[in-house]
């Protein structure tokens, strides 16, 4: 071989060589673009998530939950489409407490807000910081209730809408739609309602027989006040339907199956400040095609808590440790798994309204709930300071409630409405007693400011806000004079973050 063909094969092996690594150097280009494109994919494809929320209504007061009276057709609706929960639900009866929880996955008494009208605790990451870290915007439309805004970022916020001749203000529907129309981002939105919460729509000449009556109000019927009051918070519940179905159609229309959409309720109106069933276990029905198989049910126990928990786990990411919740995402997908054991529930009587010294704890599983009332009649003797001012609010407490006793305990599966009190059943101690000590295990992980110790029964206030005083009167509490502004700083405990 001549040295001419040398050098001609040594040039086309270097051709081959530069054309290889130009090849590769497309490949890896290639590679790259493919990559990105699949990462923007799943940013778009990721699902949105929308959590409706009514105001103040009963799991009973749904055709998908057995009451035939009363028009839920949106709600049915979705129950068909979707799957609805028997046992929702969350651990306070009433507003900013409930919201709380569904906002920051932890109990009132951890993320700070166990007391209407106040706040969470300021280093609290909630719905707003989550979300947003796994890409999504996070809007609220509608009733807020939370704070501080510190907390509470929302990329987006509507405040409900005055309309002419109801009686609470719209959801921001027009909102809703040019966001649906525009948005370019995965997004989770609370679309919270002002119905059915009173005030009422004025019915004119109820009748009993359109309302359907429980255990725990048949007593009523012939009462015609309760009648027409109960006329008129349905016919709320059939307004909040109509909103509801504006929502779904306007979902169907611009965000197609790639949507969970939920709806519930904060709580209970009939048991509102309670730790009863009918407070705390909330209707919850969810729709996701594709995905939740339609007309299903669940049994299993899930919470409020476990909301935000979920939400992350959709999105891609994980809930951290010391966050109470817990995913529920397993069931929507057609696992029946265990998501809680235990739930709680928190009964605060003293905040801006409402002032007696009658706080509650509760601990339910499938069948059986036992119930802790701290400043019962049977003991608020132990629970006496020796200073007369401190001890009237005590003895107030106690009396205004003095008809409920130390302990409950009830087997729902037999009682569902919760009428028969089985805690002096010698069959049932070794059921009491380990739930008993469960609840205050719970108690003392979440920092409770109560324990198993009677002599302790705290009286509470915010730090520098002269409306949350026990001796002063309220819209709702008459102090007698002699009593007035007589209470001392050292004789509450002060919450910080109020």
């Amino acid at each position: 071989m001549n040295k001419k063909h040398l050098v001609l094969i040594l040039l086309g092996f270097l051709a081959l060589a530069f054309t290889s690594c130009l090849g590769n150097k497309h490949t890896d280009t290639k590679q790259k673009d493919l990559a990105k494109v699949e990462q923007k994919t799943n940013v778009l494809t990721k699902p949105n998530l929308i959590f409706y929320l009514a105001d103040d209504q009963d799991v009973y007061d749904y055709g998908c939950y057995g009451n035939e009276k009363v028009k839920t057709v949106a709600v049915d609706r979705l129950a068909k489409e979707g799957m609805l929960f028997n046992n929702a639900f969350t651990a306070q009866a009433i507003c900013a407490p409930s919201r709380s929880q569904l906002f920051t996955g932890n109990y009132p008494l951890k993320n700070g807000c166990f007391a209407n009208h106040t706040a969470t605790r300021p280093n609290i990451k909630s719905v707003t910081t989550q979300m947003k870290n796994l890409g999504y915007e996070v809007v609220l439309a509608g009733k807020s209730h939370v704070k501080p805004a510190s907390v509470y970022q929302w990329d987006k916020e509507w405040e409900p809408v005055p309309k002419k001749d109801v009686p609470r203000d719209y959801i921001p529907l027009d909102s809703i739609e040019s966001y649906f129309q525009s948005t370019k981002k995965p997004f989770c939105m609370f679309i919270t309602s002002k119905y059915p919460h009173g005030k009422y729509f004025d019915v004119e000449n109820p009748k009993a027989e359109a309302i359907k009556f429980f255990p725990f109000n048949e007593d009523k019927k012939n009462d015609k006040a309760f009648v027409k009051k109960k006329a008129g918070y349905y016919r709320s519940i059939e307004e909040d339907n109509t909103q509801i179905e504006g929502v779904l159609k306007l979902v169907d229309e611009y965000l197609g199956d790639n949507t969970l959409f939920i709806y519930s309720a904060d709580h209970g109106v009939s048991g509102k400040f309670t730790v009863k069933d009918i407070g705390l276990k909330v209707p919850f029905v969810a729709r996701w095609p594709k995905v939740i198989k339609p007309g299903s049910t669940s049994n299993q126990l899930i919470h409020y808590t476990d909301v935000l928990p979920t939400f992350m786990n959709i999105a891609g990411g994980k809930s951290p440790e010391d966050m109470d919740g817990n995913s529920f995402l397993p069931i929507l997908q057609g696992e029946d798994v265990e998501v809680n054991k235990y739930v709680y529930g928190v009964r605060t009587n003293q905040n801006i309204l409402n002032s007696e010294v009658f706080p509650s704890r509760m601990i339910r599983n499938q069948r059986y709930k036992y119930i802790q009332n701290f400043n019962s009649l049977e003991v608020v003797e132990q629970n006496l300071t020796g200073k007369p001012n401190v001890d009237y609010f005590i003895k107030r407490g106690a009396n205004k409630y003095k008809s409920e006793p130390f302990e409950e305990l009830y087997d729902l599966l037999n009682d569902p409405y919760e009428q028969n009190n089985l805690a002096k059943n010698g069959e049932l101690q070794a059921i009491k007693e380990r739930l008993k000590k469960d609840l205050f295990s719970w108690m003392k992980s979440q920092g409770d400011i109560l324990d198993e110790s009677l002599g302790n029964m705290p009286i509470i206030t915010p730090k520098g806000k002269k409306g949350f005083k026990l001796d002063q009167d309220t819209p709702r509490r008459k102090i007698p004079d002699s009593i007035k502004n007589t209470l001392k700083k050292d004789d509450y405990i002060v919450i910080e973050h109020w």
